[in-house]
């Protein structure tokens, strides 16, 4: 896999940027608030974050409501837990909520047909022929999720060695796009994040579905890196980067769960 989250294994496509941005650390704005509560849950259900009595918003002025109220409560904390300075990148749930509240929600046709793009050009499909061992890890770890999403989904993908694009069947990018189209703004964020991240929309499907836990889909979407790594030792810039990337990745699993709870 590719380790520039902007090209797609067959694609070498841009993919649509909705993944939160953070702040640098001159720009961080002072903590204005002192007390950080959950309100009420309305008629809806939903929960208001309380920052001194006042509703917090979004930075498109739009009011943070939360349903359930766990997931809330997780966002509420996130909040609280700053000190002196409001800094973004130790607050990702409250990062991808806005971004789902002030971005995707009015894009929801756009980011779910991404992903839909995603999974017919998906790293699941594109094989090593050699070494063998590296092809046969790939085979062990991705194989069943292409059973599974066959199973479930009634999609069929095909698989190549190589780079270049495979034509996926007609059937399963719709059988993809009929598996998303459900999803609220919310898990649709996250689903698209962990897509970005993996390169893999069927990796991050089954992260959703619950047949892949987070660090297996992550462990998945890493056996070329891994094998290199084996190979040839871990740059510490690029480990770095890995461990940011695998932040993301477990507020974006984390926001699938606590949103579902």
């Amino acid at each position: 896999m590719s380790d520039d989250p902007d090209r797609n294994i067959g694609g070498n496509r841009k993919p649509i940027a909705i993944r939160p941005g953070q702040a640098t650390a001159r720009s961080l704005p002072r903590r204005f608030y002192n007390s950080v509560e959950v309100g009420a849950a309305g008629t809806d259900g939903a929960c208001t974050i309380l920052l001194d009595g006042r509703t917090a918003r979004t930075p498109g002025k739009r009011e943070l409501r939360l349903a359930p109220r766990v997931l809330a409560e997780a966002v509420a904390a996130e909040w609280d837990a700053q000190r002196d300075t409001i800094d973004p990148a130790t607050m990702p749930l409250t990062r991808l909520i806005n971004t789902a509240i002030d971005g995707v929600a009015a894009r929801m046709a756009d980011v779910a047909a991404d992903v839909v793009k995603y999974a017919g050009s998906d790293l699941l499909c594109y094989r090593a022929d050699y070494p063998e061992g590296l092809a046969a890890r790939q085979r062990a770890l991705w194989d069943p999720v292409l059973q599974w999403v066959e199973e479930r989904h009634g999609a069929a993908f095909e698989t190549a060695t190589g780079l270049m694009p495979v034509a996926q069947p007609v059937a399963a990018s719709q059988r993809i796009a009929e598996a998303v189209r459900p999803l609220d703004a919310l898990s649709l964020t996250a689903l698209h994040v962990m897509t970005t991240l993996t390169g893999s929309a069927l990796l991050s499907l089954a992260v959703l579905k619950g047949r892949l836990t987070p660090e297996a889909a992550w462990e998945a979407a890493h056996v070329d890196e891994d094998w290199q790594i084996a190979e040839w030792g871990e740059d510490a810039e690029a480990k770095a980067r890995r461990e940011r990337r695998w932040s993301e990745m477990q507020a974006a699993s984390a926001l699938l769960r606590l949103a579902a709870a």
